[in-house]
Formats: C-alpha cells, sequence, structure tokens
C-alpha cells in the first residue's frame, strides 16, 4: 500500500502568481523524488466549463448559483474515481491545488451570506489540505498584472480584490485551529517568491 500523499492548496489574489509558484513547486518536489499531480479550481469538468462561461459573462447569472456551482465542482473534484483529489492522494501521489474552498469562502462569501457558502462546501471540508500557501500581493500590484493580461473576468476590480483580501484574512483567523496557512509575499522575482514558498513546504515533508 503506497503511503498516502500531501494535500497541498495555492491561495491568492488575482496576479498573486500562485499558478507559476504551484507550477515550479512541482519541478522542485518532482526533484526530490516526490510525484506530484497539479490540478486546479474551477477544474475542466462540464461543471468548471459552466464556471468559466459565468466568470467572462458568456452566461449571465447570480452570486447564489456561482457559488452553488463552485461547491458542486469541488465535490466532483475530490470524488471522481478516474482523477479526484482522493484518489490521487490514496494512490500516494501528491496533490498540489490551484485554488480549494478558503476561495469560495472569500470570494462569493463576500457577495452572498459567508454561512450559507461554508454549509455548501461543508462535504468537501472533510478533505482538509495538509498546507494551504496563500501568496500574498497588494492589490493594486495584483490588478497592474491582471490588466496586462488584457480580458478581465467577475472579480477583476481593485474594489472587489481589496474585499477578497480582507476576507482571506478574517477566514485565517477564523480557521486557525483546522487549517494550516503559509502567508507568502508575491516578490517582483519570481524565484524569491518560490523560496519562501519552497521553506513552508520543506517543514511538510520534513526535507
Amino acid at each position: 500500500m503506497a503511503e498516502k500523499g500531501k494535500f497541498i492548496v495555492f491561495e491568492g489574489c488575482d496576479g498573486s502568481g500562485k499558478s507559476t509558484q504551484l507550477k515550479l513547486l512541482s519541478k522542485y518536489l518532482e526533484g526530490r523524488g516526490v510525484e506530484t499531480y497539479l490540478t486546479r479550481e474551477p477544474t475542466d469538468s462540464p461543471f468548471g466549463a459552466l464556471i468559466h462561461a459565468c466568470m467572462t459573462g458568456r452566461i449571465e447569472t447570480d452570486e447564489h448559483t456561482i457559488a452553488a456551482l463552485f461547491a458542486a465542482d469541488r465535490l466532483d473534484h475530490i470524488n471522481n474515481r478516474l482523477n479526484g483529489i482522493r484518489q490521487k492522494l490514496k494512490e500516494g501521489i501528491t496533490v498540489l491545488c490551484d485554488r480549494y474552498y478558503l476561495s469560495s469562502f472569500a470570494y462569493n462569501g463576500g457577495l452572498v451570506p459567508l454561512e450559507w457558502v461554508i454549509s455548501l462546501n461543508a462535504p468537501a471540508m472533510e478533505l482538509v489540505p495538509d498546507l494551504t500557501v496563500f501568496i500574498d500581493i497588494p492589490p493594486e500590484e495584483g490588478m497592474k498584472r491582471v490588466s496586462r493580461r488584457g480580458e478581465t473576468e467577475r472579480y477583476e476590480t481593485l474594489e472587489r480584490q481589496r474585499a477578497i483580501r480582507a476576507k482571506y484574512f478574517e477566514l485565517f483567523e477564523r480557521f486557525s485551529d483546522r487549517e494550516k496557512v503559509a502567508i507568502v509575499k508575491s516578490a517582483e522575482e519570481k524565484e524569491r517568491t518560490q523560496e519562501g514558498v519552497r521553506r513552508a513546504v520543506d517543514r511538510l515533508f520534513g526535507f
């Protein structure tokens, strides 16, 4: 029986560079002999495709519906028997996930009742990450990076990003007894940010 893999989640406001840091960490861990599986939310499943359409404005809907879609996508992401997170962990593979339920609480929970969003995600919360890495960036800098991309999505305004960052820190305080969170400052040089990520992950693995 393979030893259970680690579950590491990356969180952050838009433009923080968390997706880049996740990929850099994967290369680092693979070099240390740790097999990794990279995934993200929203996923590429039919649920995720609906969310992408809502986020870009191709489908017009309300915040309650978006929160419910994220919860459904997350449950399928966890429990899918072919490539779900639980299956990968059971196989001894370390899962690196770009966003998880704290994203729903920070993004959706600021626009609809937070307790309702938490209740939607209660089944997903049974699978707690071994580590959540929060890549912290000033919202002003994050929005500069987002603007270079050319196309913005539903929550990508400076006002919303400021509120989302504040909500994340409220959540870290609220769930401090159950969530292991490492806050890493996003530096201009991605290698410097990665150094902070690796320090937190090295402690998790005991390297």
